[in-house]
């Protein structure tokens, strides 16, 4: 099996993403290949005077860059790393792609070059998220800033197959965003998605508000990808804050600084669960293969894992179980 990973996406490429690729061989089985400038892949790996057996260049002569327009980029550029990886992906020569790249260009690619699987409306990026004591899965957490009724519940579909045969969640909890937890609540497209989520075969517990993410309320937090994302970067946002405040509060005095080095190892723990390094990527679900888009500022450990994940996430059918529930859904109507 060969994961491929461009090397030329996200703030840190080439010499990040090719550290980091090549650590996770150390944990994975399937080869890897990095997709980019020949050259300067090879002066990463040169530096590191790794054992080559395992790693596959492709050459291009292109990069997508965070400012290009991404359905212009994705149309133009063909000979970039990222437009590479989703053909190959397309023709079954690879078997996942991962990408710190350009997150729009991503996702028109994914669409243009890689398609839907049929009878998916809207792919929805799956971002794995610290809910209570566990981890569980915020979708769409980008993809999407308009959606419909459908699409939400094939989110929250996609989203409970990924949280239980990749994060292990068993019969996962599917939550609705909403700005109350009575059923009534909220917009006329909550309120229908409500309705349909009622009557599916998931675990679904009904509304959720925002306070009630963080507690674990539920496995699954299901919303648009406008909403979404802000969860997310205002998530990531007081964390970071909260983090930088309780540092500044132990440095404080001599006492202070004795406390902090009795709550440390607590304080690291904390932080390590916040850490997005740990989680490396976020699957586009609904894509007809394993994509998977790691964080534009990942460093080594962040592609590392993106790179677990990803193989984690082509052998755990989650691609076909999706399949299989498009069909299983065609027939009902039929």
């Amino acid at each position: 099996m060969i994961i491929a990973i461009d090397a030329m996406g996200g703030d840190h490429a080439p010499k990040e993403i090719v550290k980091g690729a090549v650590e996770a061989l150390k944990y994975i089985e399937s080869d890897i290949m990095l997709i980019g400038d020949e050259n300067k892949i090879n002066n990463e790996l040169e530096s590191m005077k790794v054992d080559l057996s395992r790693i596959i260049i492709e050459h291009t002569t292109e990069v997508i860059e965070n400012e290009d327009k991404p359905v212009v980029a994705i149309k133009r550029k063909r000979d970039s790393s990222m437009v590479r990886g989703l053909d190959l992906l397309k023709k079954r020569e690879i078997h996942g792609f991962v990408s710190a790249g350009n997150t729009g260009a991503l996702l028109a690619g994914g669409l243009l070059r890689t398609g839907r699987i049929r009878g998916i409306d809207r792919p929805a990026i799956a971002s794995v998220f610290p809910m209570g004591d566990k981890m569980g899965i915020l979708t769409d957490a980008g993809a999407n800033a308009e959606v419909k009724p459908r699409n939400l519940v094939e989110f929250a579909t996609m989203g409970a197959y990924y949280g239980e045969l990749v994060l292990g969640i068993e019969n996962p909890k599917v939550g609705l965003v909403n700005v109350g937890s009575e059923k009534g609540k909220g917009t006329t497209l909550v309120q229908e998605t409500y309705d349909l989520l009622e009557q599916s075969d998931l675990n679904f517990i009904g509304n959720i508000e925002g306070r009630d993410i963080p507690f674990g309320t539920a496995d699954i937090v299901v919303t648009d990808g406008f909403t979404g994302n802000i969860i997310l970067k205002l998530t990531e946002g007081v964390a970071k804050s909260f983090s930088n405040n309780l540092k500044a509060v132990f440095k404080k005095n001599i006492l202070s600084m004795m406390a902090g080095l009795m709550v440390k190892k607590g304080f690291d723990d904390f932080k390590k669960k916040m850490d997005y390094t740990e989680y490396g990527g976020a699957p586009l679900l609904g894509v007809n293969g394993a994509v998977v888009k790691a964080h534009g500022s990942s460093n080594a450990k962040a592609t590392m894992n993106a790179v677990l994940y990803t193989e984690k996430y082509i052998n755990s059918g989650v691609i076909e179980k999706i399949q299989n529930y498009v069909e299983n859904r065609s027939e009902e109507i039929e």
